[in-house]
């Protein structure tokens, strides 16, 4: 199979991503609560088996401008993302574009996963979008501890309403390979999604006191002269098919777990008797 090089999106694809954001059609709504929504939308392609999540929480607290930050900065991230198992940038394709690689943590008896990236960002007058889908790059090949997840297409909308408040937007098309079954998909949209923007909203009200501690100066997504990674070609990387990737079957395990948890349910309503 030909490889291809990835493009750096322009224009079009982030106010495409902007509009699917903003869009109700076709999403299906399984959670509201508290400020946050988390809808679901089935693919377009019936061969394929992977949904599109979104969520939206309102941040009344929060400058769009904070929140852009926390999105941005890998060391803060180390602190607050408690299920990040590795993340760094690998290299800078343009002023507004990098790739990087991030690891993360799975419920058990999941396998972890991780993910290479190319993400590219844009500032407009009243919202700020980061976006990502994934690449191959030859120094970061797939790991035998860990399943390599597909982004086709993922990122952040945050919308500004006034001076110290905004709306983020999620949205994320990823396949997490494994034979990963329904129940355990809807765990994580229905519980996951709202607990992450939970998450979200808790450090970017804790990022500005820990920021002024820690390089205040320092942001090289906003000041492209701080950045010192090492420049590379769209060339040297493809994009990243997930039929390209070895195929982990999980779901038997899940399936032990899921026994075991309504085993566990059942002894405790024997335990009431």
């Amino acid at each position: 199979m030909a490889l291809t090089v990835p493009q750096i999106p322009d224009d079009s694809l982030f106010l495409s991503f902007q509009a699917q954001c903003e869009s109700s059609e076709g999403w299906v709504s399984s959670y509201s609560k508290g400020g946050i929504g988390v809808w679901m939308k089935p693919p377009s392609d019936k061969t394929s088996l992977i949904h599109t999540c979104k969520g939206c929480m309102t941040f009344p607290d929060v400058s769009a401008d904070t929140v852009y930050d926390v999105l941005h900065d890998i060391e803060y991230r180390k602190k607050w993302d408690v299920n990040v198992i590795e993340t760094h940038d690998i290299a800078l394709l343009s002023a507004n574009a990098d790739v990087g690689y991030y690891s993360w943590k799975c419920p058990k008896p999941l396998k972890n996963r991780d993910v290479v990236t190319l993400r590219s960002w844009l500032l407009l007058d009243d919202c700020y979008m980061i976006i990502n889908f994934s690449v191959k790059h030859s120094s970061y090949p797939p790991r035998k501890d860990l399943v390599r997840a597909v982004s086709l297409l993922a990122g952040y909308l945050i919308k500004i309403t006034g001076p110290n408040s905004c709306i983020l937007t999620y949205l994320a098309q990823v396949d997490p390979r494994g034979s990963l079954p329904k129940w355990v998909v809807n765990k994580s949209s229905q519980f996951l999604a709202p607990k992450i923007l939970r998450k979200m909203h808790k450090a970017c009200v804790q990022y500005p006191a820990w920021k002024k501690k820690n390089r205040p100066e320092f942001k090289p997504w906003l000041n492209p002269e701080q950045n010192t990674l090492p420049r590379m070609s769209l060339n040297e990387l493809s994009l990243q098919r997930t039929e390209s990737l070895e195929q982990v079957d999980e779901s038997r395990l899940c399936e032990v777990t899921e026994e075991k948890d309504n085993s566990d349910d059942d002894e405790k309503v024997r335990g009431k008797d």
